[in-house]
């Protein structure tokens, strides 16, 4: 079932949603504030090791003072400098085991895998906004100032995460990737805009593009539910649409993706119910620099067929 555009359509479309006139001065701003704070990183041996690899709970402190958790792994005795890879994990998830990181790292890669606050693994969610809580990330701060949006928080997470990576004495700046499916592809393009020394990124179907497009095609449900939730709730006439919309710009990846500066390798499944292909190439179509999409025409929102071992194989080109 292919129920959105048409795929020469597709490649052209640029997305609907509005894009704030202060959105690049939102960010940068945003930058400046992440800069900023002392992470005072934490490396705590796991519980889980490896014979090849040293395993950490890594702790960082991330915009308005949330401690952030992600799992860190590193080959045991590297004696040079070494790529390595960020991983991010969908909506409402986690970081995930820890086995499942152990082939990048015997290939010679540190990982370092995101939990999100206030979803399902470590990190702490500090709260600190105006209006409701209603269950949804998406639409946590609507009810406040845009600097309140709590995706702004996770934006700045993930390219705090990869200055934290960075920095490690065991790893090359220089090669670097990022990965990630849903709402891990929408935080790997958000994390090699906000960081644009990222070489390499691997995103999957991504979240949180074009929430305009979703609204139109009432695909606000599923991973998007909370957009309905909220126009029910706190605007059931529209009458403020427009400015919902405008504010959700801000976190709209669509609207980032031109900073992007890496090499992507993108996956789309033509038939994706919960984040519409026409959202997903909103963003890629953005990107200004090397770029490939792979195209999954009889697949929706699924483990697409290969895609992980393309994904590894790009990555070992770092």
């Amino acid at each position: 079932m292919i129920f959105d555009l048409p795929l020469e359509k597709l490649k052209e479309y640029q997305g609907i949603n509005p894009r704030p006139h202060d959105f690049d001065e939102y960010w940068d701003k945003a930058l400046e504030e992440m800069k900023s704070i002392d992470p005072q990183v934490e490396l705590i041996p796991s519980e889980f090791q490896a014979p090849f690899a040293e395993c950490f709970d890594l702790y960082f402190t991330g915009v308005g003072g949330a401690r952030i958790h992600a799992k860190y792994l590193r080959p045991k005795n590297s004696d040079k400098p070494h790529p390595a890879v960020l991983m991010f994990h969908g909506y409402s998830g986690s970081s995930g085991s820890w086995s499942d990181k152990l082939g990048y790292v015997a290939s010679g890669f540190s990982v370092a895998a995101l939990d999100c606050r206030g979803q399902g693994g470590l990190s702490e969610d500090v709260g600190g906004v105006k209006g409701n809580t209603l269950h949804g990330h998406i639409i946590r701060g609507l009810g406040d100032s845009p600097e309140k949006l709590l995706y702004r928080s996770i934006f700045l997470d993930t390219a705090q995460l990869a200055r934290i990576v960075m920095d490690m004495p065991e790893v090359d700046e220089n090669r670097v990737g990022a990965l990630g499916g849903s709402q891990g592809g929408g935080l790997t393009l958000a994390c090699a805009a906000l960081e644009p020394r990222i070489k390499r990124l691997a995103p999957v179907y991504p979240f949180l593009c074009d929430y305009k497009r979703v609204w139109e095609m009432d695909l606000a449900r599923d991973a998007y539910q909370e957009l309905k939730d909220y126009f029910r709730r706190f605007d059931p006439t529209h009458a403020r649409e427009e400015e919902i919309f405008t504010t959700l710009g801000y976190i709209d990846v669509q609207h980032l993706a031109k900073r992007i500066k890496g090499e992507v390798l993108m996956a789309v499944g033509l038939s994706d119910t919960v984040c519409p292909p026409s959202t997903q190439f909103a963003a890629y179509n953005k990107i200004t620099s090397k770029k490939e999409m792979v195209i999954y025409p009889d697949y929706g929102h699924e483990m697409l067929p290969r895609f992980d071992d393309m994904t590894f194989e790009f990555m070992m080109g770092l």
